[in-house]
């Protein structure tokens, strides 16, 4: 690996932990678009090239959600017992999005990305608060909540806050333990996709150090930066105008929608 591209997956892993542990987001949305820049700029083929970008970057969740969620912990913020029922439901979706990712070509899931870059920029850009929807449901609800976060999350590469936040909030968690909680329910998420993308790319040849989609040097990079970052966002979370803050970064999705989308039109 060249040092620039060193030197831009050390400052993108520390924006995206930073913006995770801040605004409860999922550093994939940050980190895809700009991971497939610069593993292209490593060689990675470009029909494989967003496949291994969201593999990558939702394996960097498995270090940023240890760091957050700590410090979350450390603030009494996190309801373990939220993120232990929806935990089951988020492994299998996460696992199964992974496989459904396999089989879709790159052209198409960078249009699904950017489509989803669009829509929570301005979901962001609103900042209207949830809607409350009465009592958490029980167990088969959870599970079903869970599955569906995780597959969606698996197939953009993200930590699933940007549906476990409103999910939670939508129920009366107050949003500092919606965000807590979400940072402990990426974990499941990245390990299960991480698993299911190694495993989904089992069989194809791509450059040295690179693990079925995973690229190992690359997570490795982001991951570092990411993990001393998370914490001192999540920190932040308590002290700053997040909505302000959510404004400004709905600014960047859109930019980062419209590289994606145009990735998917020139095909």
């Amino acid at each position: 690996m060249d040092l620039l591209a060193l030197v831009a997956l050390l400052v993108l892993g520390s924006f995206t932990g930073f913006a995770a542990g801040l605004l409860g987001i999922g550093g994939g949305m940050v980190m895809v678009p700009f991971m497939t820049m610069t593993l292209e700029h490593l060689g990675v083929p470009a029909s494989q090239v967003v496949k291994v970008a969201i593999a990558t970057s939702l394996a960097s969740i498995l270090f940023t959600s240890i760091s957050s969620t700590r410090a979350h912990h450390l603030r009494g913020a996190v309801r373990w017992t939220l993120a232990r029922a929806l935990a089951p439901g988020l492994l299998a979706g996460s696992l199964a999005g992974a496989q459904v990712a396999g089989t879709l070509s790159d052209r198409w899931l960078a249009a699904g990305f950017g489509a989803f870059l669009c829509l929570s920029a301005a979901r962001m850009f609103t900042a209207k608060p949830p809607v409350g929807q009465g009592l958490l449901p029980g167990a088969a609800g959870m599970f079903a909540a869970g599955t569906g976060i995780g597959t969606v999350s698996a197939l953009l590469g993200a930590g699933g806050a940007f549906l476990t936040v409103p999910f939670l909030a939508r129920r009366d968690v107050p949003m500092t333990d919606a965000v807590a909680t979400s940072a402990a329910c990426g974990f499941p998420i990245a390990l299960a996709g991480t698993l299911g993308y190694i495993w989904a790319g089992r069989h194809l040849s791509l450059p040295a150090a690179s693990l079925g989609y995973l690229h190992l040097p690359a997570l490795l990079a982001v991951s570092a930066a990411s993990v001393m970052t998370a914490p001192l966002g999540a920190r932040a979370a308590h002290a700053l105008p997040t909505a302000t803050l959510k404004r400004i970064f709905a600014v960047l999705l859109f930019g980062l929608a419209t590289y994606m989308l145009g990735r998917a039109l020139r095909g």
